[in-house]
């Protein structure tokens, strides 16, 4: 590599070979991390990455003039990428329009979208062999406002209980801000629609054990602020939240951070950095690795769902209403 002082720096990945231009520049001003200690970063969890990522659409989250600038929600794939970075079109029948989004397939392409200022990875829940069928069902435990992490933790625990009683295999991580994300590797059988309703029906279940630790009360305004909602709607179409091993757009330079389920009473969100992360890594490698191992038939959360709509429960709300409006 390069020394750093220079306009760009030549990054070898594997095979390929990626120019990155302004490596000097600060991303985040906290700390005085710099574009090439990102691009390290993603080195350093290579393998952790692309699996979190790979076959997805993936939504970017650019800061071109890192984090003291202003933020781009990039879906459509920056422009200039060499013709081995990979994508996969989607369509947006509510503006009736075609994306070309990233799809990783290798580690040069996450290291050229942070070449492109990219910060923050935010794939689908479907991977590119066919976008409309879900193979993963994502748990995302959002505090409100004033929910502290210790009910965080504890709500994490009941999820553990109720997968552990399904015969389930979750993997958990931080979300890199507030919260704790529990993904589960599915079979591919199903649209949105119902993975989103199954994904209500596990919720609802968690209220039920939990009922003063968890809100599911649709619109924020009316929730209680103190506990934490479920939110089954990041299980909508088109809905993404950063993947395992991304940074954050925070100041400190947080990393989305998968854990084991012995760590979660304990675990604080902070501890994991671009700085903290790779060390990890190094010595407990992907914890996350084997996810794709026994895919589950989400066929009991559907009839749970039946159930509770026969017990009068509503189903889903529109996943376009977003209840933070």
């Amino acid at each position: 590599m390069a020394a750093s002082k220079s306009p760009s720096v030549e990054i070898e990945v594997d095979d390929r070979v990626v120019r990155v231009s302004n490596p000097d520049r600060v991303y985040f001003p906290e700390s005085g991390a710099t574009k090439l200690d990102l691009v390290e970063y993603y080195l350093a969890v290579g393998p952790g990455i692309v699996t979190a990522l790979e076959e997805r659409p993936c939504m970017l989250h650019r800061f071109p003039k890192g984090l003291a600038g202003d933020k781009v929600h990039q879906k459509r794939l920056p422009q200039g990428a060499p013709p081995w970075v990979e994508t996969v079109r989607l369509h947006f029948p509510r503006w009736d329009r075609t994306a070309d989004e990233l799809c990783v397939t290798e580690l040069a392409s996450v290291i050229w979208a942070v070449q492109m200022s990219t910060v923050e990875f935010h794939p689908w829940n479907s991977r590119r062999a066919d976008t409309e069928k879900p193979d993963e069902w994502r748990i995302d435990l959002d505090p409100g406002p004033d929910c502290d992490f210790d009910r965080v933790r504890r709500v994490a625990g009941v999820v553990h209980e109720v997968l552990d009683e399904l015969g389930v295999t979750g993997y958990p991580k931080t979300s890199g801000s507030k919260g704790i994300h529990v993904y589960v590797r599915i079979r591919p059988d199903h649209g949105f629609k119902e993975v989103r309703r199954a994904a209500l029906a596990f919720a609802r279940e968690v209220e039920r054990r939990a009922p003063d630790e968890v809100d599911l009360t649709w619109w924020r305004k009316d929730r209680d602020p103190a506990t934490v909602f479920v939110d089954y709607n990041q299980n909508a179409r088109d809905h993404t939240i950063a993947a395992a091993y991304s940074v954050r757009g925070l100041p400190d330079a947080r990393v989305s951070t998968p854990i084991r389920w012995d760590e979660v009473a304990d675990v604080d969100p902070r501890d994991f950095t671009i700085f903290t992360v790779p060390q990890r890594f190094a010595e407990l490698g992907d914890l996350h690795a084997d996810i794709d191992a026994d895919p589950w038939d989400i066929a009991p959360l559907l009839e749970w769902a039946e159930r509770d709509e026969a017990e009068g429960a509503e189903g889903p709300a529109d996943p376009d209403d977003a209840p933070e409006a």
